[in-house]
């Protein structure tokens, strides 16, 4: 069964939302085997890591707990590691899992660069607002229950998903019993027996985009500079970087600018003055935060400047051949 569950439109400002109390559980572990065993969480698309990306989506959460090898981020996680290491996406669950509290978890793969947040919130609202099974916490009414929600851009995605905590370990459990183990088996075996809603994916399927090989990631970077997208990107990274949490009004502010420039021919450039100057008042507002916040921009000003060049340079050699 496919309710007709539908991320909401898209919306320049940030709308008003309903709490849905839920931990997370990334998954960030994986040999990358195509990508050369590179740390794949660790690849930045628009100047931040996959990891943080996927974080910055599902900040909500309760608890965010990571299941691999520790690396920087740019908000508070628990750090979990599945056993042993690199044993699969079933025993990475379980072990995140283990650290949560919350009835409802959200389940991710931390290789998603254009997971939204309103896709988070469809997902959740899927759970959240769907009735109970008359076994468990509350009573379906003999409405048809569930046990989850996970995103549907034409296949399931397990790892883009929400779920009834209980049941996710019930059958987590009954694998084990029944294969004698969870390392190594794959996450299909554990849809059929969880009642799930499928969440058709937004017409663009963005959320779904993962990055398996170099050339995911390639066009991923080159995805975010696109004339329709690169302002809202540069403008969330920029948020990051500077560790604001801000509404902004991006076409007020191009307005203004043109308005008071008599035309902009880099609008990057008062966006990022603007997102400098609130960090710096936030903190106090001296001279010295001011030039602080000035020079973070500057760096991931420079390292998204070294993205396109490389991808240039790739783009020549590849010419060349």
């Amino acid at each position: 069964m496919t309710p007709d569950v539908h991320p909401d439109k898209p919306s320049k400002r940030r709308e008003p939302r309903k709490p849905y109390r839920h931990d997370a559980v990334v998954l960030a572990g994986g040999g990358a085997r195509r990508l050369g065993g590179a740390d794949k969480p660790a690849l930045t698309v628009g100047a931040r890591s996959l990891l943080d990306r996927v974080l910055s989506a599902c900040a909500d959460a309760t608890t965010t707990v990571v299941v691999g090898p520790r690396r920087a981020t740019r908000r508070p996680v628990v750090w979990v590691r599945e056993e042993p290491p690199g044993g699969g996406p079933l025993a990475a669950l379980d072990a995140g899992l283990r650290r949560i509290t919350e009835e409802t978890v959200l389940v991710l793969s931390a290789d998603l660069p254009f997971l939204r947040e309103r896709t988070v919130r469809t997902l959740l609202a899927a759970v959240d607002e769907a009735p109970r099974h008359a076994g468990g916490s509350g009573d379906s009414g003999g409405a048809e229950s569930f046990e989850g929600a996970l995103l549907d851009d034409g296949r399931d995605q397990p790892l883009l998903a929400a779920y009834r905590t209980e049941p996710l370990r019930r059958e987590l459990a009954l694998m084990r019993t029944e294969y004698g183990r969870l390392t190594g088996l794959p996450l299909r075996l554990l849809l059929p027996e969880l009642r799930l809603r499928r969440v058709p994916a937004s017409s663009d399927t963005s959320d779904a985009l993962d990055c398996d090989t170099w050339d995911d990631v390639a066009a991923a970077r080159a995805r975010i500079r696109e004339h329709d997208t690169v302002l809202d990107e540069w403008t969330a990274a920029a948020k990051a970087e500077l560790g604001i949490e801000l509404d902004v009004d991006t076409d007020a502010i191009l307005d203004l600018a043109r308005d008071a420039a008599h035309g902009v021919a880099r609008p990057a450039a008062p966006l990022t003055t603007f997102l400098v100057g609130y960090a710096a008042a936030m903190r106090g507002g001296s001279p010295q935060q001011v030039a602080e916040a000035a020079h973070k921009a500057a760096q991931l000003a420079a390292r998204w400047a070294e993205e396109e060049k490389e991808a240039e340079e790739a783009e020549e050699a590849d010419g060349e051949r």
